[in-house]
């Protein structure tokens, strides 16, 4: 069977450029702890017993919500604290379908794929329901007393595509919306469902000039289709494949206390 896309999904660790920060003093995590709310299991793990703020961080293709927990110690989680208080990193498990482009084997994914780049057409069925669910999330956020201007949504490859269109459409103002090595799925209809109180929302998108399964010209494309909406887009390219980078990990830091600090 040939498994085209499964790689899509995971994140592996590039080298770009050299972390030159030195490491601050980083702030003790809870140990990490599985919760589920509707239909979605997920990991969570804090900076302390009440968190002010949150980072819903999704992942790609065949991957779970493991796949991001490591990135959080990496974090400037001291300058964080300083600057919002304590915050809450929450990593959804996609729940599990057979996915086209790879001979309908059964994998985590937030929607289907049809084929690659889009060509084949979208999966709006798909794209709406994990929508609906992530919603149910912010929702849970907000219960738990993190208001939704401190809500940052956060997500790789598909979790980028997601944390895009759902922070698009919130009826809220979010904190930010952070997309990593992925694209803006259902483009020409965003203009007609966005919502007026993420106008404003800051946008963080970053991606590897080398990657073989989002092609970078995409995402510069969804970039560009956010700018012409009149969003903001703080935009960062890195020479690595469809991965992260330490670099890239010292700027979702500094944009994290920037944005949860406001």
């Amino acid at each position: 069977m040939t498994m085209a896309m499964t790689t899509a999904a995971t994140r592996p660790r590039a080298h770009c450029n050299e972390r030159t920060r030195a490491s601050p003093m980083t702030p003790p995590l809870s140990a990490p702890r599985i919760t589920r709310h509707g239909d979605l299991s997920t990991i969570e793990l804090a900076t302390g017993a009440e968190p002010a703020a949150s980072v819903i961080w999704l992942h790609g293709l065949g991957a779970n919500g493991d796949d991001f927990v490591p990135i959080v110690p990496e974090l400037d989680l001291k300058a964080l604290r300083q600057a919002t208080g304590d915050v809450r990193f929450v990593f959804p498990n996609a729940p599990s379908r057979p996915v086209t482009i790879n001979n309908g084997y059964v994998m985590p994914a937030w929607y289907d794929i049809f084929g690659f780049g889009g060509r084949a057409g979208e999966d709006e069925a798909g794209l709406r329901a994990s929508q609906a669910a992530i919603e149910g999330l912010i929702e849970r956020e907000r219960t738990r007393g993190v208001p939704a201007r401190k809500i940052v949504l956060a997500g790789f490859s598909q979790g980028c595509a997601m944390a895009l269109m759902t922070g698009l459409r919130h009826a809220e103002p979010l904190a930010g919306l952070m997309g990593l090595s992925g694209y803006l799925p259902l483009a020409a209809k965003t203009a007609a469902e966005r919502h007026v109180a993420n106008r404003d929302v800051p946008i963080f998108m970053a991606h590897g000039t080398q990657d073989p399964m989002v092609p970078i010209e995409r995402a510069e494309a969804s970039r560009d289709a956010l700018q012409a909406m009149g969003y903001t887009v703080q935009w960062h390219a890195y020479p690595m494949p469809h991965s992260v980078c330490p670099e890239e990990i010292d700027d979702i830091s500094d944009w994290l206390v920037k944005v949860l600090g406001a």
